[in-house]
């Protein structure tokens, strides 16, 4: 999943950017607001985590211009203002949630995994597709019950949005820009190897190939 964090103290982004990358996240950061509006339109993003208090354009503005534009990507909304107006202000802006500082990383995680799964129509604690569940703590994946086993970081990225769009043909460009950070996008050969050792966890009846267009994650019909 590719997230982008739009925040303008780094001695803030800086380590929440590591903490969301170690939760198997794909993080773009801005430092501005214009910047953040930018990426966020033009870039296909699983969801921002949006500051209001930014320079050159403010969050809230940010946050509008894409609602008007059209753009549904799920936002929360990330930020010292905490009176009860000024969420509400935020909510009617747009925003899927709303987190206010100081927060501990780990109900942000949380709140995100919250939105991704809501937006993904999944209401379960964990994450489960064709019995295949994916524990996002440990990053593992326990198959019809069996031992839970462990994923390396890419095998969890490109699991969980596998599971997140199941019954959805996806090509390998797509997977490659929501898996892979910019610096490491690999070519579609590393990808068809982290398909492949998928395959041996979760069977092969699961990842489909489709010839020409890409993979599907799904029973065979």
């Amino acid at each position: 999943m590719r997230l982008l964090l739009i925040e303008d103290d780094p001695a803030f982004a800086l380590p929440l950017a590591a903490d969301l990358r170690g939760a198997g996240y794909v993080v773009d950061t801005a430092s501005d607001g214009a910047q953040g509006e930018f990426l966020g339109a033009t870039e296909p993003y699983d969801a921002a985590i949006l500051d209001l208090g930014l320079p050159k354009l403010a969050g809230l503005e940010v946050l509008k211009c894409w609602r008007d534009a059209g753009n549904h990507m799920p936002v929360i909304v990330l930020t010292a203002r905490d009176a009860w107006h000024e969420k509400v202000d935020g909510f009617k802006a747009g925003a899927d949630d709303y987190v206010c500082k100081p927060f501990h990383p780990q109900e942000l995680l949380a709140r995100l995994q919250a939105v991704l799964k809501r937006v993904h129509h999944f209401n379960q604690s964990k994450l489960t597709v064709f019995g295949v569940e994916l524990d996002e703590d440990e990053q593992t994946a326990t198959v019809a019950g069996g031992e839970a086993q462990s994923l390396t970081a890419i095998e969890f990225r490109l699991l969980r949005y596998f599971m997140l769009n199941a019954g959805k043909v996806l090509s390998k460009g797509q997977l490659g820009e929501h898996v892979y950070s910019e610096s490491a996008e690999p070519d579609s050969n590393v990808l068809e190897v982290y398909v492949k050792r998928l395959r041996k966890i979760v069977g092969n009846d699961l990842i489909h190939t489709r010839r020409g267009q890409g993979y599907l994650f799904g029973l065979k019909p």
